[in-house]
């Protein structure tokens, strides 16, 4: 009998691995930043920029021209006043060629100067600040911020809390009410408010742009300008080494070490940066400069503003932290070097072809001829027998004035033998206003074969240099 022991219905442990303490988690919650004031030259073109857009933004629609406002969308009546020129929807064009002009701008300054518009004049940017200063006001700087967020609630954090968002509100809603004051005459805009007759549309915009204010400049700040604005995510691909960016001078400043203001950094084997980490705290972002160029940065330079604070206080250079190119800081260039390397090849074409879409652009507004006409065929009858034998085909004109002046316009058509005007010749037309005009143009019946025949319809102001000539077509039946 074998006596080896049997493994049959024999239960062999299994011994579990014991379980791995690192979770992963999808989702981070995002730390508040507490932004710390900073003062500085470029804390000062910071501050000059606000107050630039913001005069010119709040401002411009209570600017008048003539008896009307100087810059004024009128959806409604589909009129664009920009100043002395007057627009209609058939000039899009030059709202295309804005926009081009725009973009090319943005790239342009992109290739020279990294995100400067992002730092110092974007909306976002601008009224972030706005909000913040008004934070200030109330709350306290950053670490009065911090030990207010971290303190239960009470009468002092529910009056500064709610004062706060009581001015933010207000400058919410008077963004919002300037904004859609652009497109309905302010000065109506404003009545109607006040006599609460606001019409729906206009209701509707000035609470969603007054809400995207609030929200975005009081509460979203700086993850608009990491996760939502898509100018951070391609602004790489127009940067090289030659664009100026805030740096952080890493061969100057390593090995970073507290100090005394009388240690010699030398003797303790020690760079400039003193790692009091001032930089990170007044980084509208929250990112740390120090390592490196990042898709975050908005190219503000308030870490710089602050760093040379620090540098002075300790009698180092300044410059730590410093607009300069990459290329610069690798190869310790002065500053007419990096200038000279500024107009580089992509620079230059990208400087030429802007100049030349913007000359083409305003001169072609200056130029163009305050009239314009569109031409329309009556559908309800294409060709018909008029009273004397004559063959009558039916238009409509609708003449648009591009001034602020009343006109009267001569009307005339040409292209066929015996063509002539049976309709009247003369047609007035209010300022800045148009006007659909029925038109008949007869020929003799049997003067043309049968078929479409191209005629042009001439119209020209009386006493004045607009004329405009408009191709169509005189339809003679088989």
């Amino acid at each position: 009998m074998d006596s080896t022991p049997s493994t049959t219905n024999k239960v062999i442990p299994i011994v579990a691995a014991p379980p791995d303490e690192t979770e992963v988690f999808l989702y981070a919650a995002t730390k508040k930043i507490h932004p710390r004031s900073v003062s500085g030259l470029f804390a000062r073109w910071r501050w000059g920029l606000v107050f630039l857009t913001q005069i010119v933004f709040y401002g411009l629609p209570w600017l008048e021209w003539g008896q009307r406002q100087a810059v004024l969308f009128d959806l409604g009546a589909r009129r664009f006043y920009l100043f002395g020129i007057v627009l209609y929807p058939q000039d899009f064009i030059y709202l295309t060629g804005l926009l081009v002009i725009s973009a090319l701008s943005l790239f342009l300054f992109t290739a020279v100067a990294g995100r400067l518009w992002c730092g110092y004049a974007c909306p976002q940017t601008v009224y972030t600040e706005i909000f913040l200063w008004i934070e200030r006001r109330f709350e306290g700087d950053r670490m009065a911020r911090i030990r207010l967020d971290e303190a239960p609630m009470s009468l002092n954090k529910l009056w500064r809390r709610g004062g706060k968002h009581l001015v933010w509100l207000a400058v919410a809603v008077w963004t919002g009410f300037t904004f859609v004051g652009y497109f309905t005459p302010v000065r109506t805009l404003g009545l109607e408010v006040w006599t609460h007759t606001l019409g729906p549309w206009e209701t509707f915009w000035v609470l969603f742009y007054g809400f995207a204010t609030y929200g975005n400049a009081g509460f979203m700040r700086e993850q608009v300008c990491k996760y939502m604005c898509p100018y951070a995510r391609f602004q790489s691909a127009m940067f090289d080494k030659d664009t100026l960016i805030v740096t952080y001078d890493e061969a100057r400043g390593e090995p970073r070490g507290k100090r005394s203001r009388k240690a010699d950094p030398a003797a303790l084997k020690l760079g400039a940066c003193v790692d009091c980490e001032l930089c990170v705290q007044v980084c509208p972002t929250g990112i740390d400069i120090r390592k490196g160029l990042q898709y975050e940065c908005i190219g503000c330079g308030a870490c710089a503003d602050v760093c040379d604070t620090v540098m002075d206080k300790l009698n180092y250079p300044r410059g730590l932290v410093r607009y300069s190119t990459q290329n610069a800081v690798l190869n310790g260039w002065t500053r007419a070097q990096i200038l000279r390397h500024v107009m580089r090849p992509r620079v230059l074409v990208y400087a030429t072809v802007l100049l030349a879409l913007t000359v083409a652009l305003f001169s072609h507004l200056m130029l163009r001829t305050p009239l314009r006409v569109d031409v329309v065929r009556d559908r309800a009858a294409l060709s018909r027998i008029a009273p004397g034998g004559m063959l009558e085909n039916v238009y409509r004109l609708q003449i648009m004035n591009a001034t602020e002046k009343p006109q009267t316009y001569r009307l005339g058509a040409t292209g066929l033998e015996g063509l002539k005007l049976a309709s009247e010749e003369l047609v007035e037309v209010g300022p800045a206003e148009s006007r659909w005009v029925p038109v008949r143009l007869q020929v003799p019946y049997g003067s043309a074969p049968a078929g479409s025949h191209t005629v042009f319809f001439s119209i020209g102001a009386e006493g004045g240099d607009a004329h405009v000539s408009e191709k169509s077509a005189f339809l003679v039946p088989r």
